[in-house]
């Protein structure tokens, strides 16, 4: 999967080392792999607010809310 690896060493907390290691072994990989999988998960890319229109404010509505939004939203949205 990795095409160049680079040893690196990483200083754990004992009871987090015991964890990770014993979740390597229920998944039978190794504990390299196990940290690898869970840095890729940790750092893929996520959908930021200001990309989903859902969340993006300036997507659904133009101009400032008015401040009873949130008492009167269904008013705003269906008339």
């Amino acid at each position: 999967m990795y095409m160049d690896m680079y040893r690196t060493t990483v200083m754990l907390p004992i009871d987090l080392k015991t964890r990770a290691v014993k979740q390597a072994r229920e998944m039978k990989i190794s504990l390299g792999e196990f940290i690898r999988e869970c840095l890729a998960a940790a750092l893929r890319p996520s959908v930021s607010a200001a990309r989903d229109p859902l969340l993006a404010d300036r997507e659904v509505f133009k101009g400032p809310s008015p401040s009873d939004l949130a008492k009167n939203h269904d008013q705003y949205l269906y008339g």
